[in-house]
């Protein structure tokens, strides 16, 4: 079986590290794990886009960062969600699901 092209849609990747930090601070890693995770294994976020998305986040002031130990006992950054990421993850999610529903509308009717 081929395997399936699952290109992130422009945007989607902030709103998904946002999402993943909604609970706890995590390394890079451990982000793009939480992702892959939580899409039952279909989204992989390459370390390319990855990291270059989270100092962008965190130069908006939507995350913040700290040093700390990793589980496998390596220094690393561990990034957590701030007062404005919150704000900026419920409008993207309630922006992500009123485009959707449009989109699913379109479906529905063509």
């Amino acid at each position: 079986m081929a395997k399936e092209k699952t290109d992130l849609v422009y945007g989607t990747l902030d709103m998904l590290i946002l999402k993943s930090l909604q609970h706890e601070p995590m390394h890079g890693l451990g982000i793009a794990n939480r992702i892959q995770q939580m899409s039952d294994e279909v989204l992989r976020v390459e370390q390319g886009s990855l990291y270059p998305a989270l100092y962008r986040l965190e130069a908006q002031g939507w995350i913040a960062a700290d040093w700390g130990v990793s589980e496998n006992n390596r220094k690393a950054r561990f990034y957590k969600l701030t007062a404005t990421g919150r704000k900026q993850l419920a409008a993207e999610t309630d922006h992500w699901t009123r485009l959707t529903t449009a989109i699913n509308l379109v479906l529905a009717k063509a």
